[in-house]
């Protein structure tokens, strides 16, 4: 590698610096602002993901890249504000390492990688206490801060854990079924109405009930979806390929009968190669 790590963040730096200049600078990068950021962030922090799974080195390489330029870009918005910068970032997440990994960097011990994530999570709870000391709502109030930059479905499983950890639960999976064919009927209602809101209010809810038949499950629901969308993805492609790229016009029957022997193939590949 050409350059140190060092030399190559301190040229990122710059180049993101150069790019926020209000004279000479690149006017979409100019407008903004942490806010508008948000969804690149969660774009990019989901491209990384899908780079691990399909285990791509180069990709993860790239799509990394492309995080770690949010968060330059971050640091330089808010330090053109004189709040923190990219320093002051680093010394933070530092900071936190070492408090929170006493067996390194303390007295402490770990025996197991089992007993790292119990001393992170007691030493996080202490942290929080304190943060909490006046609340009358403190798992609330925690959740908020700890959900906020989640993606929905992540976000929604977390609070499914928590809440059921602390009590808020059903008795048995019989309850859980219930609840989403309850959820389902209101849905249905709210769509009937042609209420848009109420609709998206009731979907939300439909959504987070199924979070927590996941849960029950021990199963991941993003794992699950992003699974579904890549199955999709490649029985589209075929019914797109053996309709030359054109669905134009085309029948939902003819359509349909394509999407079944796309999926047939495909299983029937899977099988020969398993």
């Amino acid at each position: 590698m050409a350059n140190a790590p060092s030399d190559a963040l301190q040229r990122l730096i710059e180049v993101v610096a150069q790019l926020r200049d209000p004279t000479t600078g690149c006017p979409w990068d100019l407008e903004q602002t942490h806010a508008s950021l948000v969804p690149y962030v969660l774009e990019e922090a989901h491209e990384v993901a899908d780079a691990i799974r399909h285990g791509d080195v180069n990709h993860l390489r790239e799509e990394l890249g492309d995080l770690l330029l949010q968060v330059v870009l971050h640091a330089q918005i808010a330090g053109e504000e004189q709040r923190f910068d990219l320093d002051a970032i680093a010394h933070g997440i530092s900071d936190k390492l070492i408090r929170r990994h006493p067996h390194v960097f303390g007295d402490a011990e770990a025996s197991s990688s089992d007993d790292v994530p119990r001393s992170w999570d007691a030493i996080k709870r202490q942290e929080q206490a304190e943060a909490l000391a006046d609340s009358t709502s403190p798992l609330s109030d925690q959740l908020r801060g700890k959900v906020r930059g989640l993606p929905a479905l992540a976000g929604a499983m977390t609070i499914s854990k928590k809440a059921a950890k602390a009590g808020f639960e059903w008795d048995d999976m019989d309850g859980v079924w219930d609840k989403v064919h309850e959820e389902l009927d209101e849905l249905k209602e709210a769509v009937a109405s042609g209420d848009r809101n109420h609709a998206q209010e009731e979907l939300g809810d439909v959504l987070f009930t199924l979070v927590n038949v996941a849960r029950w499950c021990a199963i991941e629901p993003e794992e699950g979806l992003a699974g579904t969308n890549r199955r999709f993805l490649d029985r589209f492609s075929r019914v797109e390929t053996a309709l030359g790229g054109d669905l134009q016009g085309r029948s939902i029957h003819e359509l349909e009968t394509l999407w079944k022997q796309a999926k047939a193939a495909i299983r029937a590949e899977q099988s020969s190669t398993s």
